[in-house]
């Protein structure tokens, strides 16, 4: 089998993993044109079709997915021994694709890139940032940070920091205009600062755990809704309304005076964040290192 040949292969194979000409793009590092190109060449060297495309989709066609079944072990085996020999390096190479949270990322990765990049020089860390909670496999990434409650069962992972607390506070001058609320339900009647989930559009309800250990939530209402969570805490410090957020973050302005922390009885601690990254046979030298390096930084 010529080289090319090969490759055309390996492309149509990263296709069908990803379910999409554009991710598959990204992972092999060409445009999608030249992909969709490949793939009608391969296609016609094969005289068969194999993958039924619009502009939105892809699908794989009776001929595809027999083609597929007999490639994905050869191809898993292939990278394993690739990665086999890489490990033989002396120095770990290659790039790491992270994506993490805001917060996670000023917590966990912020403080440990001068340390990481002076022990692993050859390794580039390719980070995305942002408070969408991404598909990790399905998008290419290695690794992700994440908040426990949002890590699937068929991931590793990698316990960061302590468990966290959200409190509800507001500035004294609110509170002496609208009085405190005594219970999270009276936050009906207050002005509220909400967040929106960035990647399905709908506003976070606020979470609360009864003395009985149950959880419960409050969709309350106010006159601004963000996907950047930095602005609710500026907005709360303005005097807008109450806000939701890390009771860490909080403290600083508690102490100060400018906000006041309410309902404190009522909120409850949750999993914090945790590196996580997909279950696999041969996992890449580069994340190994970093993984390594994680918990050693944190204790996990």
């Amino acid at each position: 089998m010529r080289g090319s040949e090969f490759a055309d292969l390996r492309a149509f194979a990263t296709i069908v993993a990803q379910g999409n000409f554009a991710r598959a793009a990204t992972q092999l590092h060409v445009s999608p044109s030249a992909l969709s190109q490949t793939i009608r060449a391969l296609e016609a060297r094969l005289g068969v079709r194999l993958l039924n495309r619009t502009t939105r989709s892809v699908s794989v066609t009776d001929a595809g997915s027999r083609l597929y079944a007999r490639l994905k072990p050869v191809m898993e085996e292939l990278e394993a021994a690739v990665a086999d020999v890489n490990d033989l390096r002396e120095r770990p190479a290659g790039t790491l694709r992270l994506t993490s949270s805001r917060v996670g990322a000023e917590r966990f990765l912020a403080p440990i890139l001068g340390r990481f990049h002076q022990a692993y020089p050859d390794i580039i860390l390719d980070i995305t940032v942002d408070d969408v909670v991404h598909d990790i496999v399905a998008e290419g990434y290695d690794a992700g940070i994440r908040l426990g409650e949002m890590i699937s069962d068929d991931m590793v992972a990698i316990k960061l920091g302590g468990s966290l607390r959200q409190v509800a506070v507001a500035a004294p001058g609110y509170l002496a205009r609208h009085g405190m609320p005594q219970h999270p339900r009276d936050l009906l009647d207050h002005t509220c600062i909400n967040w929106r989930w960035a990647e399905t559009g709908r506003i976070y309800h606020w979470e609360f755990q009864e003395p009985d250990g149950d959880w419960f939530s409050v969709a309350v209402k106010g006159p601004i809704i963000v996907t950047d969570k930095s602005l609710v805490l500026a907005a709360a410090l303005q005097g807008v309304g109450i806000a939701l957020w890390l009771e860490d973050r909080v403290v600083p302005y508690v102490e100060e005076g400018s906000l006041v922390t309410l309902l404190e009885e009522w909120a409850g601690s949750f999993p914090g964040f945790f590196l996580c990254y997909p279950k696999q046979r041969h996992t890449p030298l580069p994340l190994r290192v970093f993984t390594d390096f994680i918990r050693a930084t944190y204790g996990s």
